[in-house]
């Protein structure tokens, strides 16, 4: 495997080089706060007996729906009071998403991480603001871009005093309504010296297509994830909810939480036998 420098999360949580892959996973939407604080409850349990660090993920607003009447979740003020609950109570790093440039430094006095919406990943200003708060910044690949456009992301992140930056995959546009995964992208982010993230349950998804929201297939994400991860990824990116079937948003593609530890114990026995090769 080509070698990327790691970066430091927090203090105990640093992703690429030969480290072991870092989840990041978690609800697509904060739909409450006790369902928010006993998926990550669970998460934890489950990586810290796998030995799997954990980013915890979960996002305050779902600002690109398909439809006006979509739910979009419990608004930044609300939603980072939840999460900053999950950061003191449970200990766990944080990433969620920005969608506008002011956003961006709220955020960072909670998150680990600022994530960018692939819809997103071409918004200079909003990267220059991501990348001027000084947090690790995740960017997703835009389902229309090409795995070398990153290279633009990594430098618009340096030029704007910040290399913390993690290249996010998440599948590209084929056809209506309809994704596929490019598993040779992985490959060719990585040897810009920077974490390759996977993300495998947005990688299924359909977007739109239900009509008035987004379809997908849970089913691929498991071959999906074994595919990514003999590849050879830093990160691994994952929603999970109790009853993804109920999920106010992205519930086709989300991974059932109680189903998660043997998708884990898989993806972790192939990224120690890729990085140890």
């Amino acid at each position: 495997m080509n070698e990327v420098h790691r970066i430091k999360i927090t203090d105990k949580v640093e992703i690429g080089g030969q480290n072991r892959f870092v989840l990041l996973a978690g609800p697509c939407a904060i739909e409450g706060e006790g369902m928010v604080l006993d998926t990550a409850a669970v998460l934890k349990e489950t990586c810290s007996a796998l030995g799997i660090p954990l980013v915890f993920k979960a996002s305050f607003d779902k600002a690109n729906r398909s439809s006006i009447h979509a739910s979009r979740g419990v608004g930044l003020e609300e939603g980072l009071r939840i999460l900053q609950r999950v950061k003191t109570e449970l200990g766990l790093p944080i990433v969620t998403d920005v969608h506008e440039t002011w956003q961006c430094s709220l955020v960072a006095e909670v998150a680990d991480i600022l994530q960018i919406p692939a819809f997103l990943s071409r918004q200079t200003d909003l990267l220059v603001a991501a990348a001027e708060t000084g947090r690790v910044v995740n960017v997703k690949k835009g389902q229309f871009m090409a795995p070398w456009d990153m290279r633009n992301v990594i430098t618009k992140m340096q030029e704007a005093g910040n290399d913390k930056v993690l290249l996010c995959e998440r599948g590209s546009s084929f056809g209506y309504n309809n994704l596929v995964v490019d598993m040779t992208g992985l490959v060719e982010m990585r040897q810009y010296g920077y974490p390759v993230v996977f993300d495998a349950t947005h990688s299924v998804q359909k977007p739109g297509g239900q009509g008035t929201s987004s379809g997908g297939n849970r089913t691929m994400v498991p071959p999906l994830i074994r595919a990514a991860m003999a590849v050879g990824v830093d990160g691994l990116f994952l929603e999970v909810h109790p009853n993804p079937d109920k999920a106010i948003s992205d519930g086709p593609n989300q991974l059932r939480l109680s189903e998660l530890r043997p998708v884990l114990e898989t993806a972790l026995a192939l990224d120690n036998l890729i990085k140890n090769a």
